[in-house]
């Protein structure tokens, strides 16, 4: 067995920070599956982001009418990349209107959201591809990973909740992450898992209902981390901004309080270099390939 192949199949990238005794894991995330690739998110771009080597698979989770849970970033159908039931265009103004929560997923899987293309990611390969049940996703996953003798991925798992769409585009916060971690609790281990959310409320509940849940706080504001971390009233495992907001300094003080730092979503080589030389922990990336070229 060769070296680059060990270290393949092991799905982990060692990287040395000048010294030997000193050895960080980099966990290279794909985000929505590989959305620079194939359309986001979808069974599809999963597949292909675990044939490339990713550590871990980001996702979205949203539930339909039926109590589904539903692999979709948004809780309706975005009209940039899917078509309705009928092969149409989705006018901007209606895409609202077309609420994930307010349909069974057999509803839901009629819509195509892989024909369309990603205006954003010229690279993407287009297809008639539905939104998957998470569930399918696993199955899928997991099926692949057994049949090529590949090792199975970790879950990064963002549940999609706001509070004005509260009981109109997705369940109150305690049902949603209920509903989340019944399902986990059946299909998967806890040691593959990460809970992730916006929605400070789903993170409070998951602390105080499940602890052994590790946790990450999505972050898209300016506020200093001290602030964000004292609104969410505790310090989650991972803190995960938008990578333009990082400095190596915020980055070695997190780290210092035993948070690890991997921040979304990375796209440009040399911003991925940069992060990791300030010490991130991990890159959630539309391109693992390009990660995974940088740093396997």
């Amino acid at each position: 067995m060769t070296m680059r192949y060990y270290f393949g199949s092991l799905l982990f990238v060692l990287l040395c920070w000048g010294c030997t005794d000193n050895v960080k894991m980099l966990d290279i995330q794909g985000h929505r599956g590989a959305r620079g690739l194939l359309p986001e998110n979808t069974i599809p771009a999963f597949l292909k982001a675990v044939d490339l080597g990713v550590t871990t698979l980001e996702l979205d989770l949203c539930v339909t009418r039926d109590s589904q849970l539903v692999v979709s970033h948004e809780p309706y159908f975005n009209a940039d990349i899917c078509l309705d039931y009928q092969g149409r265009l989705i006018k901007e103004s209606e895409k609202k209107l077309l609420n994930i929560y307010q349909m069974t997923y057999d509803q839901v899987k009629a819509f195509d959201c892989g024909s369309l293309g990603n205006p954003r990611f010229p690279q993407q390969k287009t297809m008639r591809v539905s939104k998957p049940l998470f569930s399918d996703v696993i199955t899928a996953i997991e099926d692949h990973c057994d049949k090529h003798g590949k090792p199975a991925p970790n879950f990064n798992i963002e549940l999609k909740s706001d509070p004005k769409g509260d009981s109109l585009y997705q369940p109150v916060p305690s049902d949603f992450s209920d509903l989340v971690y019944r399902f986990v609790d059946n299909r998967l281990a806890w040691d593959r898992i990460t809970i992730q959310s916006f929605d400070f409320r789903i993170l409070r509940y998951f602390h105080q209902s499940y602890p052994n849940v590790k946790l990450a706080v999505l972050i898209e504001n300016e506020l200093p981390w001290e602030e964000n971390l004292q609104v969410l009233g505790f310090e989650p495992s991972i803190y995960s901004c938008y990578y333009k907001l990082l400095s190596e300094q915020k980055v070695k003080q997190l780290q210092s309080r035993g948070i690890a730092v991997i921040p979304w979503t990375v796209n440009n080589a040399t911003d991925m270099e940069q992060l990791v030389s300030w010490g991130a922990d991990g890159i959630i990336t539309d391109y693992p390939n390009i990660a995974l070229e940088l740093f396997r």
